[in-house]
């Protein structure tokens, strides 16, 4: 909102300006013309409109002085009627370019002379326009896909569950105690991957048809970062790894702690996926006068820039490769960034000598 009012006021701006030195260009272009116009008339029409050749009275002198009156006043009247015929079609080109702009972004805007900052920055808007239309259409396109592969997914694990259940259910007491743990444990780790598929679903659905809102509270955000790292120790003890944590105690924050811990699980397990297994992820907590910065950083293989910038887009996966069944559908970031953003916060990463670092930033009590 703030940047579309920044917009109008620089469009406002450039035309009061353009408009303004108009008119002192005009005035000034009249004075000039009004200056030469009495000194002809003083000099070589007023002798002649007095006296006529026989050297008799012709007009009188308040007649003469009349006439040399009305003539810039006529001549005021005409430049005054084409300063204002002039911002009309400035105007009219302005509703051109905006009728343009709705139908029609891939044409560059042409508003003619006098508005050619007006007219760069339309063309900057429309150029920002059309890269969100593509944007919008490619995550469009990403959804869809990942929407086919996890219908597709969806059915493999449930095909396995009934397949192993049956085969319970059929041998009965025939099969043997070892073989009926391993069936049912396989049962179980297909069921719990059918779960993590359905969740990754409903994430797909929120983030499409919902608008993300906060309940905030006041949250001991030291706190969280402890409950963090002793919740997620089966998680990174699977690859051998570690926390090596430098949290700065009682920082409070005033935030939505569900959201938040979302936030926090999922570069935590995003950390998990990419590092090098049996070693630690740095957790830090520091504040500053206005903030609170948590940085996660992992060791693991250097993301080159390219794939940097793209890490917090919508159904972006750094190993494209990766299916369903092996990684995320690429939303995790993003609602990581939604919902810092939603704190007024800020997330960025960087990623240099086979280290990634995430620091998210929020705003302080």
């Amino acid at each position: 909102m703030a940047k579309d009012n920044t917009k109008k006021q620089t469009i406002r701006k450039e035309l009061s300006k353009n408009l303004n030195l108009q008119y002192l260009k005009l005035l000034a272009l009249f004075l000039a013309l009004t200056v030469i116009w009495v000194l002809l008339f003083l000099n070589f029409i007023y002798p002649s409109l007095t006296y006529d050749s026989g050297g008799y009275l012709a007009f009188s002198t308040t007649t003469a002085f009349a006439v040399m009156i009305a003539v810039p006043i006529i001549a005021w009247f005409f430049l005054s009627f084409w300063f204002f015929k002039r911002p009309l079609r400035q105007l009219d080109a302005l509703a051109k370019a905006s009728t343009q702009l709705a139908l029609d972004k891939t044409v560059p805007i042409t508003l003619g002379k006098g508005l050619g900052k007006v007219e760069s920055e339309l063309n900057r808007v429309r150029e920002e326009a059309l890269k969100n239309e593509q944007a919008l259409q490619e995550a469009e396109l990403k959804k869809n896909d990942l929407l086919m592969y996890l219908a597709h997914d969806l059915k493999t694990p449930l095909t396995s569950i009934i397949g192993y259940l049956s085969l319970l259910i059929e041998a009965g007491d025939s099969l043997p105690v070892e073989l009926r743990a391993k069936y049912a444990g396989i049962a179980l780790d297909k069921a719990e991957h059918l779960d993590n598929l359905v969740n990754e679903f409903f994430d797909v659905t929120r983030l499409t048809l919902t608008t993300m809102t906060l309940n905030r509270s006041e949250c001991n955000l030291s706190m969280l970062l402890h409950q963090l790292m002793s919740e997620s120790l089966p998680l990174l003890a699977a690859d051998g790894m570690t926390w090596k944590p430098d949290i700065e105690e009682n920082v409070q924050i005033n935030c939505d702690g569900e959201k938040l811990q979302r936030v926090l699980d999922n570069l935590t397990r995003n950390a998990c996926s990419y590092s090098y297994p049996n070693t630690p992820i740095l957790l830090t907590l520091r504040t500053d006068a206005e903030n609170a910065v948590i940085q996660m950083t992992n060791q693991g293989p250097t993301i080159p820039k390219g794939k940097l910038d793209h890490l917090f887009d919508q159904f972006y996966r750094l190993d494209s490769s990766r299916n369903t069944s092996t990684g995320g559908v690429g939303l995790g970031l993003a609602i990581a960034k939604e919902i810092i953003e939603l704190h007024d916060g800020s997330i960025t990463v960087e990623s240099k000598d086979e280290t990634i670092c995430f620091t998210v930033t929020l705003p302080r009590i």
